[in-house]
């Protein structure tokens, strides 16, 4: 687990997500969430992505400023999400996918988002959903640990990446809604949709293996849209976008 935190890992990374149709198409889609959601925002103060990794959000959106707690190549800055260098209501935008779930203090970050965003700016959290197929696969299959029944919103970091609870984002917005609305008055969360049942599974993620052929990205994407819409608890991943008041 150890070598999930390694820098290193920067090359295969990326060459997984160029080389792999469905995978890249997965990045792209949320990527025009981001761009979605950066639309909804006031047009001054700073846009942020937290925990960019090898990511290429950046190509997409120029303005964006990308961090992470590991010195990929092309991040802009070192950021800790518990402890943001922003000064107060600076921030139009923050944006994270695949990264709630990984850090260790959810409740410190959400006081610094509350912080740091400007009157109407917006917290875009892309992460897992505990749904109906993912669940099974995040709990048996998927490397991360993931734990439902957790008491609580934090757990012992032993790396950016090696430690993590994938059941953070429902238990925070879905299961402890209530404590989330009291702790963070001036945090409205707008909405929590799942979407995505398939195409990240069939892409083979990161693993050098994939389980389709990139010619059949248009038919799974149809059948992601398809199961999205006839059920939204099929979603493996969540938008969660929270406005500050």
């Amino acid at each position: 687990m150890q070598r999930l935190d390694d820098r290193s890992r920067a090359f295969e990374i990326q060459k997984a997500i160029q080389k792999k149709a469905l995978l890249r198409s997965f990045y792209l889609d949320m990527y025009r969430r981001y761009a979605r959601c950066i639309e909804h925002c006031p047009p001054t103060g700073a846009v942020i992505e937290i925990g960019s990794g090898c990511g290429f959000a950046k190509h997409t959106l120029p303005h964006l400023i990308t961090s992470d707690l590991i010195s990929y190549p092309g991040i802009d800055c070192l950021i800790d999400a518990a402890r943001m260098p922003f000064g107060d209501v600076s921030l139009r935008t923050i944006l994270m996918l695949n990264v709630f779930h990984h850090i260790p203090d959810v409740a410190a970050f959400l006081s610094e988002a509350e912080r740091c965003l400007i009157s109407n700016g917006r917290l875009l959290i892309i992460d897992q959903h505990s749904g109906i197929i993912s669940k099974h696969i995040y709990r048996y299959f998927h490397f991360e640990h993931f734990d439902l029944r957790s008491p609580e919103w934090s757990f012992n970091a032993k790396g950016p990446l090696s430690s993590a609870n994938g059941a953070l984002p429902w238990i925070v917005f879905q299961r402890d809604r209530d404590r989330f609305t009291s702790g963070y008055p001036s945090l409205e969360l707008l909405s929590y949709r799942p979407h995505t049942p398939l195409k990240y599974w069939l892409s083979g993620g990161l693993r050098k293996i994939s389980f389709v052929p990139s010619r059949m990205l248009s038919l799974v994407t149809k059948l992601d849209r398809n199961l999205t819409h006839k059920c939204p608890d099929f979603g493996s991943f969540v938008d969660i976008e929270i406005k500050k008041k």
